[in-house]
C-alpha cells in the first residue's frame, strides 16, 4: 500500500468543532464489530477457540454470541445469515460517553439518529444512524459495570485490541462529509494495489488512534470480495507469535490451514484469516516492516 502525507489543512481538529453553540462529544474508537453467520457452533470454534476470545455472558440470547476483545471492543456474532445473502457486516460502532449529547449533535447536523437504547450486546447505550453507503453506524456509552467474561488464566487472546474496521465506500467524497465533515474523522494514510491507483483510505476517529478503512470500489462485489472488503483488523505485537499461535490451534482440514504473513503495501507484516462465512481478520503488526 503506498504511504502519502496529509496536508495538515484537511485535518480537522474534533475539539474545535463547535455549530449553533453544541461541540461534539468526543467518539473514543471503534467499540464493536457486528457480524453475521450461518453456523453460530462453527463461529465459537473460530473467535473463541482460534482467536481465544471469551465470551461475554448474556440472558436469554441463544442467537448470538459476543466475544471480549478488552473492556470496551466487542465483536458482536449473530447466527441466521441466509444462504443467499453475501453481506454478513451488521454494524460497526464507536465509543463515546454520551450517546444522548451525541445524538443531539447529529440531529442539528441533519441526521436521522435512533433514540437512545439500552443495549446489553453492545454492552451499554447506543444510537444508529445509517451512512451514505447504507452501513449501519452505532455509537455506544459502554456501561463499565455491564458483564463480561473474565479473561482465562492464561490469557487465550491471539489480540488485545481491534485497530481498525473496512468498510466498502462507493463515493469517497459523500462518505467524507458524513465521517470527516460531520463526525471530524481525519485521513491518516491511503494506498492502492499500484502506486498509480487509490484503492483504500485509513479514516482515524477523531480521540483515537483506531480507524475506518475506506474500502473503494468501482462496482459490484461477489461474496468472496464483500467479505474480504468488510474485515476487521486486530493489532498482533509479534507476528510470528501470532502465526505460530494460530498454527497450534488450527484443527485438521480447516480452511486457515495454509494462511502464512506477507508484507503489505503499508509495509506492515499482516496475515488474513477467515471466519466459517468467509469474513476477514486481518492480523497486523502496528509498526513498518524492517
Amino acid at each position: 500500500m503506498k504511504r502519502s502525507a496529509v496536508p495538515v489543512s484537511v485535518v480537522i481538529v474534533a475539539a474545535t468543532i463547535v455549530s449553533a453553540g453544541q461541540s461534539r462529544p468526543p467518539i473514543v474508537g471503534i467499540a464493536h464489530v457486528a457480524l453475521q453467520t450461518s453456523d453460530l457452533a462453527k463461529a465459537r470454534r473460530f473467535y473463541s477457540g482460534l482467536l481465544g476470545y471469551p465470551e461475554v455472558a448474556l440472558a436469554a440470547r441463544p442467537h448470538v454470541a459476543v466475544f471480549a476483545v478488552n473492556d470496551r471492543q466487542r465483536l458482536i456474532v449473530r447466527d441466521g445469515l441466509p444462504p443467499d445473502r453475501d453481506e454478513r457486516l451488521l454494524a460497526v460502532a464507536f465509543g463515546t460517553p454520551s450517546v444522548g449529547a451525541l445524538r443531539e449533535f447529529l440531529l442539528a447536523r441533519g441526521a436521522r439518529v435512533s433514540e437512545p437504547a439500552s443495549d446489553a450486546e453492545a454492552g451499554g447505550r447506543q444510537v444508529e444512524v445509517v451512512d451514505p453507503d447504507g452501513h449501519r453506524v452505532q455509537f455506544v456509552q459502554v456501561d463499565r459495570d455491564s458483564a463480561t467474561s473474565p479473561v482465562a488464566s492464561p490469557d487465550r487472546r491471539i489480540s488485545r485490541r481491534i485497530l481498525h474496521a473496512g468498510l466498502t465506500i462507493r463515493d469517497a467524497a459523500a462518505a467524507d462529509r458524513f465521517y470527516n465533515a460531520t463526525l471530524a474523522f481525519s485521513e491518516i494514510w491511503r494506498g492502492g494495489r499500484t502506486d498509480e491507483v487509490t484503492s483504500w483510505i485509513n479514516m482515524r476517529a477523531p480521540e483515537s488512534t483506531e480507524y475506518l478503512e475506506y474500502m473503494l470500489q468501482t462496482g459490484p462485489l461477489d461474496r468472496r470480495q464483500l467479505g474480504t472488503a468488510h474485515h476487521v483488523a486486530l493489532v498482533v505485537p509479534d507476528m510470528q507469535e501470532a502465526v505460530e499461535l494460530v498454527r497450534s490451534r488450527l484443527t485438521p482440514g480447516d480452511a486457515n490451514a495454509g494462511a502464512s504473513p506477507q508484507i503489505g503495501r503499508n509495509r506492515k507484516w499482516q496475515l488474513n484469516l477467515y471466519d466459517p462465512d468467509g469474513t476477514r481478520i486481518e492480523l497486523m503488526e502496528p509498526w513498518v516492516a524492517k
